[in-house]
């Protein structure tokens, strides 16, 4: 099986399983950060998900939010995010998506995210596009980012409030350059990147499982996936890194650019 069809059939059944759940669970807040929700949908999705790949690629790795790491010693990974936006979905909020991607050794090489309230599944493989539930899809053809809408995911940093202090003077100089902030902090924002409707997605604070997949998407769809300042993502060695915080910066080529002179500026001057 393709890993496109493996992807499409996997997260419709994701999906089928977030939108029998959706509405009718409570989450409990981890241990390890009290930004991060669980419910049992993320698991029973991270169950559904795990067995499917060792079902059809039995020889692969796998990376899962909630089960942890699984090593069998191959180029090739699977990173999944069971439910990204975790917070939405226990709230009753739509905007949540599921998530995997496939990395070749530190490539990403194939990705789909569902979005299941809005009964919409991206796919991505390398060379060969993006594509919304069949139709390709590309990043916004706006050459000025004060025009576009951007999101930006933040968390709040209680063990060390100056980090969200400082995290704020960059996200004034951005707001200051868009037309309108919008932030939902989940796959919704990264579809909405790659169907052209916001100009950027930019977040400081997220692992692993959140990148593989919108970091094909986006690129497939025409865009940049960097880290926030602007350099290549790094995946090598990936079951070694789930606990190591991530960055990112997405957006069309000359809308990324322009949020990276935004982010080097100093004193709001480049």
């Amino acid at each position: 099986m393709n890993s496109q069809t493996f992807l499409k059939n996997c997260l419709e059944e994701a999906a089928k399983i977030a939108n029998e759940n959706f509405g009718k669970v409570s989450g409990t807040i981890k241990e390890s950060d009290n930004n991060q929700v669980l419910t049992e949908t993320d698991l029973a999705i991270g169950k559904f998900l795990v067995n499917k790949v060792k079902e059809t690629y039995p020889d692969y790795n796998i990376i899962d939010e909630e089960a942890g790491v699984v090593d069998n010693g191959s180029d090739f990974t699977w990173v999944i995010d069971p439910i990204d936006g975790t917070s939405n979905f226990a709230n009753g909020v739509p905007t949540y998506g599921i998530m995997m991607g496939l990395l070749e050794k530190e490539t990403p090489i194939a990705g789909g995210i569902a979005l299941p309230f809005f009964n919409q599944i991206a796919i991505a493989e390398k060379g060969k596009g993006t594509f919304i539930n069949g139709e390709r899809v590309f990043v916004t053809e706006e050459k000025h980012l004060i025009n576009t809408l951007v999101s930006y995911g933040i968390d709040g940093h209680q063990e060390n409030p100056q980090m969200t202090k400082d995290e704020l003077q960059i996200l004034e100089r951005i707001i200051l350059g868009i037309r309108n902030l919008r932030t939902s902090n989940s796959a919704f924002d990264n579809i909405m990147v790659a169907t052209g409707k916001y100009g950027g997605f930019v977040n400081q604070s997220c692992k692993i499982w959140d990148n593989v997949a919108p970091d094909i998407i986006t690129k497939e769809a025409g865009g940049v996936y960097t880290d926030f300042w602007g350099k290549p993502m790094d995946y090598s060695d990936p079951l070694t890194k789930t606990n190591q915080i991530y960055t990112f910066c997405s957006a069309s080529p000359e809308l990324h650019k322009q949020l990276q002179e935004i982010i080097y500026a100093t004193d709001g001057k480049t």
